[in-house]
């Protein structure tokens, strides 16, 4: 009996099921629509569509909320990614997308395919990438698998990124005991196209030809899209054949000849072979379309023998893209192909059936009404309960030794120097990389052009936890105020919402205040969010049955723009005898910060308040002042608060600073809607028009605070050391 005779005949058993991760309720659902019981081609189609990567299953009718329009959005959510004007008849397009799972079990090939399919959502719009980012998360330095996971995490980013030729210019790591055995991987990439030259998925043209181009189908990734659905159990690692290998080189190729074929008429709809490859982006072309789709398995380019259409249409293979072109096109487009070395096959047409039929070897082995598949996918609303508000500090404790604490804090993990890691980056490959890693948002070129977009990606895990709903305001106003502080407009925001087991009511409500907060924020500051993705049960259970979820991480990426690149802002101090000031109110909220952390232990009290009219007062102010060449240099206020801050800034510029008294609430505060910025004393800030303290005088070799000095060696020493411990260099 041949495999594919023994697919269509096996029998679905409540087990098999089970193993595709489908509840009985759902399977019940799969009848209904069928009208019968499906094989296993089916079910197994049905089981990665009805997952939560693919179907938002528990999500969806949340994300409905955020803001997702504007002036400037040319595309929101529904696309590969979202796409806005940035004038000139030029659009950014751009998403981040989670790859935590497989880079937990196979760290290099998780990050780096991770990568690889943040880069086809975007190239796949038409758009020539320009930059990556991303958003890390790793348990405890000292756990005894973080420094192997940082290691090939951060390789498979590099390794990727580098040998495609896109830079990666920045992003954000951070170390919790909540993510020892479940770290996130969140990647981002920014890309340019023409807005006349905008690609979307809705396949249409009864008749026309459905094309499959790329690298061969393999065996690797399959069931990845239901395997990043589930929970993480102490046999996760066992799965490592659920996760996919990448070929940069081949991406690279994919890249040229998809843009090539692009200049041309001869597309009608694109669509990356992503989570689910062939099966998502076939039933979501044809979904979006309204139409029918029919696939010859026998025509699919297949790199191992003997794979069977279950393999083929469940394969996460990289580096694949499937189309639909005008008819007559297909020659030319297969000379394209072929002149890159890349797979070309004419696989199936566009039908009017509303259905996905699938033949191999002169038989149907597959017939979906797409309906259930996509738009009629199961969507539920789990119960949610309110995380607790916080009790709010009574308790504050005293400082003994402010530059000790800052010492402290300057070599803590998450605010020690990432050098280690951007370095093993390319952030200038391309040539336009005008703000490096280190700032405040990276800065590229629009290339040709006095215009620069700057990125940014943001969150503060500890704060949503605390209190998801401030949490999420401030992940959009943090993003806000990194991209204002080099002098950029904020335009748009995507995100990445990485949370545990949504059927426990409190990481629902977790994710219900995130989005709550989110929306509040995206309004208010005029920063939509145009793409995204939602990465649930994110949550380890041990051989007790204990389970532990990550801190709710909604991941944010956002993007603005400069005009003229020329006035970009930088937080490097630029000169002797120049003022510090601080724009913005400074409140004693010590709850949720660094400092209670790492110096006293403690992780209690409620997270800072967000204030967005301030936020988008203070944003206004600091953006204009750029503009005017009023400031020389720019900083937010987060992390570690104030005086990290200014230490940053004096390290950048490798030049002191003389502060005012101040007191450890003063200086470690996290108080947000804050900036830091300095002036020539020849053209000092108008206190009329900008709400401004006067805190100090740049100068020196040294932070000076309270009458002691903390000589920028030994801070830049404590800030160099963690990476050099961890990783052993």
């Amino acid at each position: 009996m041949s495999d594919t005779a023994s697919e269509s005949q096996q029998s679905i058993t409540p087990e098999i099921v089970a193993e595709h991760g489908l509840a009985p309720d759902e399977y019940d659902r799969i009848l209904s629509a069928l009208g019968r019981e499906p094989n296993i081609v089916e079910l197994g189609i049905f089981s990665v569509m009805w997952s939560e990567h693919c179907s938002y299953k528990s999500s969806r009718r949340h994300l409905k909320k955020l803001p997702t329009e504007g002036p400037q959005v040319i595309c929101g959510p529904g696309e590969n990614a979202g796409v806005v004007d940035i004038g000139d008849g030029q659009a950014a397009i751009f998403k981040m997308e989670s790859h935590n799972h497989p880079s937990f079990i196979e760290p290099y090939q998780g990050a780096a395919t991770g990568v690889g399919g943040i880069l086809r959502d975007v190239f796949t719009m038409g758009a020539r990438p320009v930059a990556n980012m991303n958003a890390l998360r790793f348990g405890r330095p000292d756990h005894p698998k973080t420094r192997h996971l940082v290691s090939g995490v951060v390789a498979g980013i590099g390794g990727y990124g580098n040998c495609v030729g896109v830079p990666t210019v920045g992003g954000e790591v951070n170390f919790h005991s909540a993510y020892d055995t479940n770290i996130l991987v969140n990647a981002m990439t920014v890309g340019i196209a023409d807005t006349d030259k905008i690609f979307y998925s809705a396949a249409s043209g009864v008749g026309n030809p459905i094309v499959y181009v790329g690298s061969k189908t393999g065996r690797d990734g399959i069931h990845g899209a239901t395997m990043a659905s589930a929970e993480f159990d102490e046999d996760s690692e066992d799965k490592r054949p659920t996760v996919q290998v990448g070929d940069p080189f081949t991406e690279k190729l994919l890249i040229e000849a998809c843009l090539e074929l692009m200049a041309s008429d001869a597309i009608v709809a694109i669509q990356d072979m992503g989570a689910a490859g062939l099966t998502s982006s076939s039933v979501e072309m044809a979904t979006n379309g309204e139409v029918g789709i029919i696939l010859d398995m026998d025509k699919v380019p297949c790199r191992e023998e003997g794979m069977t259409p279950y393999e083929m249409m469940l394969s996460e293979s990289q580096e694949r893209m499937l189309m639909v072109l005008e008819p007559g096109r297909e020659d030319m487009a297969r000379a394209i192909f072929e002149k890159w070395e890349l797979d070309f096959a004419v696989i199936g047409e566009v039908t009017d059936t509303r259905h996905m039929i699938l033949t191999f070897e002169g038989e149907t082995v597959c017939d979906i009404p797409l309906g259930p598949l996509a738009a009629d996918a199961p969507n539920y609303d789990r119960p949610h309960v309110p995380t607790p508000k916080a009790a709010p500090l009574t308790d504050i404790p005293e400082s003994t030794d402010i530059g000790a604490d800052l010492l402290t804090l300057m070599a803590s993990p998450d605010l020690a120097s990432r050098r280690w890691i951007w370095e093993q980056y390319d952030h200038m490959v391309m040539a336009d990389t005008i703000q490096r890693p280190g700032g405040d948002a990276a800065v590229v070129r629009v290339h040709g052009t006095s215009k620069g977009l700057a990125i940014s990606t943001d969150c503060t895990p500890r704060y949503c936890k605390a209190d998801p709903v401030e949490g999420g305001k401030q992940a959009i106003a943090e993003c806000y105020r990194n991209l204002s502080a080099v002098g950029a407009k904020p335009l748009a925001t995507t995100d990445c919402m990485n949370f545990g087991n949504p059927e426990k009511p409190e990481i629902m409500g977790q994710f219900v205040g995130c989005i709550e907060g989110m929306t509040e924020a995206c309004a208010a500051l005029d920063m939509p969010i145009v793409s995204g993705n939602v990465s649930l049960y994110n949550e380890t259970t041990d051989s007790d049955g204990k389970a532990t979820p990550v801190l709710p991480t909604p991941a944010i990426g956002g993007i603005g723009l400069l005009h003229d690149i020329e006035k970009m802002a930088t937080v490097a101090f630029k000169a002797e005898g120049e003022c510090l000031a601080v724009i913005g109110a400074s409140y004693p909220d010590i709850g949720q910060s660094l400092w209670l952390r790492e110096i006293h232990g403690r992780e209690d009290g409620p997270p800072p308040r967000v204030d967005l009219k301030d936020e988008k007062l203070h944003g206004d102010i600091v953006r204009r002042l750029i503009d005017e060449g009023a400031v020389t240099a720019v900083h937010d206020i987060s992390d570690g608060g104030l005086l990290v801050a200014v230490t940053e800034m004096a390290l950048a510029g490798n030049i002191g600073i003389e502060l005012d008294a101040m007191d450890a609430a003063f200086a470690f505060n996290e108080c947000q809607a804050r900036y830091l910025v300095t002036y020539r004393t020849d053209a000092p800030l108008d206190r009329n028009a900008v709400p401004f303290e006067k805190i100090g005088t740049v100068g020196g070799d040294a932070v000076r605070v309270n009458g002691a000095d903390i000589p920028l060696a030994d801070l830049r020493a404590a800030n160099e050391s963690f990476f050099e411990n961890l990783m052993g260099r």
